[in-house]
């Protein structure tokens, strides 16, 4: 089959086209013809050599795909040749052929593409479990999303809007900006020229949101518990600004706050089938009301990966960025 490899770690240009055989699934896995493949950070960081493949796994990149059903391994009696999924992987998606555990895939959603499909799994996996449950976020409780116009903060904004909460979110350009609240943002804060703290503190009448989904860490932390509410949840699930921050742990005793975070690529087979199966029952029939619409941003074909790769560093993109397998 034709992949993607990584020639050694870099910029952009060290993705390659390879040839490799197709894989060959294992017990309670599906093999899944890709029609198309979603581009994450995670990605970028693992060309880089900063995200290596947990043992075991593809060193291929691609994190998620949506394709056919071609063929079972033993057990995986869920799935069955023709059915039509989306899946997480550990790797892998960046081919024509991909080995995903069953408990790991989902069907399309009524109405969506392939396509649109390939863009689900990543991100709604990332933010069902450090939004709804890692963080909590629940009943009229506030919602402030760092980097709204990223896959993940189109994905966060809209599910959170769904389940009835106000989200803020923070972009870097009015554009941007623009984007997030169409999308259902009460409030988008243009963090070049906004400080973003005191505009949610403004907006909250000076209480602070309920929870806070970060993936810039840095000295955004110290920053993020000062516009909490108390009992305030802040979820952290990256790093772009880099992984150490000074915080004064007085104000975390005395106002009850809680910083969290997660990564789902190393976690057990068995918890990601359970995340799968609540993304199944209380977010899939929201996609296919239409009330959560996934965002594509850009279509690649697989053999241009590496121009895929330059646009998500750029950050000039709204949403997702897909890699088409088979047009």
């Amino acid at each position: 089959m034709c992949a993607i490899e990584i020639s050694a770690p870099g910029g952009p240009e060290v993705l390659r086209v390879t040839q490799r055989p197709v894989p060959i699934p294992a017990a309670n896995e599906v093999l899944i013809e890709i029609a198309a493949a979603g581009v994450n950070r995670p990605d970028v960081l693992q060309r880089k050599g900063g995200y290596p493949p947990p043992p075991g796994a593809s060193d291929i990149p691609g994190l998620e795909v949506a394709g056919t059903v071609v063929a079972a391994g033993a057990g995986a009696n869920t799935w069955k040749t023709g059915d039509r999924v989306c899946a997480l992987v550990t790797g892998g998606g960046y081919a024509e052929y991909v080995a995903a555990p069953a408990p790991q895939c989902l069907p399309i959603p009524r109405g969506l593409t392939l396509v649109e499909a390939a863009g689900l799994p990543e991100t709604f996996f990332t933010v069902w479990v450090n939004v709804f449950e890692r963080a909590g976020l629940k009943g009229s409780e506030t919602l402030l999303i760092q980097g709204g116009s990223s896959g993940i903060g189109v994905t966060a904004i809209q599910m959170a809007r769904a389940f009835g909460h106000r989200v803020f979110v923070t972009a870097g350009s009015a554009e941007k900006c623009t984007a997030c609240e169409k999308l259902g943002a009460s409030r988008a804060i243009n963090y070049r020229t906004e400080d973003f703290v005191a505009v949610v503190k403004e907006l909250t009448g000076g209480k602070g949101v309920d929870v806070i989904l970060d993936m810039v860490g840095g000295d955004y932390v110290p920053r993020e518990l000062a516009c909490l509410a108390d009992d305030g949840r802040l979820s952290l699930i990256a790093f772009l600004g880099g992984t150490r921050a000074t915080i004064d742990m007085t104000d975390i005793l005395r106002r009850r706050l809680t910083i969290t975070g997660s990564t789902l690529r190393a976690r057990s087979v068995e918890v990601k089938g359970a995340i799968a199966q609540s993304l199944e029952q209380k977010v899939w029939p929201l996609i296919e009301a239409g009330r959560i619409k996934p965002v594509i941003y850009r279509t690649f074909r697989l053999e241009e990966a590496s121009a895929a790769h330059a646009l998500m560093e750029s950050s000039a993109h709204v949403g997702k960025i897909i890699l088409e397998v088979k047009p």
